[in-house]
């Protein structure tokens, strides 16, 4: 890649790897879009499977507003890693931020729990204040989560998030859509499982995978957007696109503070407190690898103090006006090490578009029309890919007895509490007795079950962290 970046230097482009280039308009636009195109799906799709879960639950929660929050909030954030390392609120590296995946399955736990989405952003402010401290005591606190505990968190949340995806490749079984056979003359119900919403969700996979493997220069980089057109599009002839949105949504809007709500739940602040701590760790690793890849180095002490600091009070205000957890961008810092493109206005270019997006109503509507099979067959890739990353993880720690030991179990103990319903009810009974709460028994096991059962990755993460402690080290 060195060779391919001196002659590119050659050719007068020298300004695009400089962190304060000046790279001309030509050169400059196409590799911002780059960076969108690579972000932007992933951005909004959190957001509309949080908001469905609680809609599907019976609640009320606009859709469309919580996704131009995501592309708002993606956008300053980020604006606040480029140029807030002047006052310690940001790494001042070439990073993209958006709302991150690995909050998903707690999410939607909580808002299918409280048919709402006022308690994800209250135990935001708690975790935001976790990812702060973390910032300050970064050395002591990472000698608790290694490469095994955070690679055993990462698998277990990739696993939890494939019941997800399959149901919504099945069509989502809160959807109907209605859809007309011309070949019988007459109206039928499109249900939940149906052979056409698992066409449509497999024809857009098939385009994902195929332009991963066989796809170049953009189409690659960009396979789960071209996944989404081709499947939506598909998705049009089968009829299942409702554009009743999109034609009353308006052009403009601002922000605006607490529109959601916040409110303050054990069920939502630990689990989430618990996320927040682990992925302000990964984010080190991304930093890293941003710097390595890009640069050429390691990010500096301060870089990384900077850059944690920052994500947690980016995640705070996001919180107050309703942005689902953002973080950083694996497969934006993918880029940067693939082109080692660094110049800073590039990555301003690419925030400015995200914002100009988020603040247009119409265009998070256009998003809102997205089948939910289309949807599933796009996400399926990504969260498999999750999953993946974390068995690399474990894979490059060795796999002794004692790794997979850690591994394992947790994994085996998250996914299976949260399979198991009512599991730890006789349990929180017990422990309501013994400590003789004055709160209702039903509102204690609310707050055990959401709190350690709804997800895998709280259990997962705590008997990670424990058994790493606790069995003995591999000898060298």
């Amino acid at each position: 890649m060195g060779g391919k970046k001196d002659e590119m230097k050659n050719n007068g482009t020298s300004e695009l790897f400089k962190w304060d280039g000046n790279p001309p308009v030509g050169e400059l636009i196409p590799m911002a879009l780059q960076h969108v195109l690579a972000a932007v799906v992933g951005i909004v799709t959190p957001a509309i499977l949080v908001a469905n879960a609680a809609n599907n639950a019976g609640g009320n929660v606009n859709t469309g507003l919580l996704i131009q929050m995501s592309l708002v909030f993606a956008a300053l954030s980020t604006l606040l890693q480029l140029y807030g390392n002047k006052i310690k609120l940001g790494s001042g590296l070439p990073v993209i931020i958006g709302v991150s995946f690995a909050y998903v399955p707690t999410m939607t736990a909580l808002a299918a729990q409280a048919q709402d989405v006022d308690t994800i952003f209250g135990g935001m402010i708690f975790g935001g204040i976790v990812a702060i401290i973390v910032g300050l005591t970064i050395k002591q606190i990472r000698k608790l989560f290694p490469p095994l505990v955070i690679g055993t968190v990462v698998f277990a949340i990739g696993l939890s998030l494939y019941k997800t995806a399959v149901n919504y490749m099945a069509g989502n079984s809160a959807n109907t859509y209605e859809l007309v056979v011309e070949t019988q003359g007459k109206t039928e119900a499109l249900v939940y499982g149906s052979w056409q919403n698992w066409l449509v969700s497999f024809v857009t996979l098939g385009i994902v995978i195929g332009l991963n493997f066989y796809g170049k220069g953009i189409l690659k980089l960009a396979s789960i957007l071209m996944g989404l057109v081709c499947g939506y599009i598909l998705a049009l002839c089968f009829g299942m696109v409702d554009f009743s949105a999109l034609g009353t949504a308006g052009w403009f809007q601002l922000p605006m503070p607490l529109a959601f709500g916040v409110k303050f739940d054990v069920s939502a602040i630990i689990p989430l407190g618990l996320l927040f701590l682990v992925n302000s760790i990964q984010a080190m690793g991304d930093l890293s690898a941003t710097t390595s890849g890009g640069m050429d180095r390691l990010p500096t002490n301060e870089e990384l103090n900077g850059g944690i600091i920052g994500y947690g009070v980016s995640n705070i205000v996001s919180a107050l006006f309703g942005c689902p957890p953002t973080a950083t961008y694996s497969q934006n810092v993918g880029i940067v090490g693939s082109t080692k493109v660094v110049a800073r206005k590039v990555f301003t270019v690419a925030s400015l578009v995200l914002l100009v997006a988020g603040l247009c109503p119409k265009f998070s509507a256009l998003l809102r029309t997205i089948p939910q099979c289309v949807l599933g067959g796009a996400v399926a890739s990504v969260f498999a890919s999750i999953a993946m990353t974390g068995i690399k993880l474990l894979v490059s720690e060795g796999m002794s007895a004692r790794n997979t030991t850690v591994a394992g179990l947790s994994v085996a103990i998250g996914m299976g509490v949260s399979l198991c319903n009512g599991c730890l009810n006789q349990l929180s009974q017990t422990i309501h007795t013994a400590l003789h709460l004055s709160m209702s028994l039903e509102a204690f096991q609310s707050i055990i079950n959401n709190t350690f059962a709804a997800s895998p990755v709280v259990l997962a993460t705590i008997f990670a962290v424990l058994l790493n402690m606790i069995l003995p080290k591999d000898k060298e």
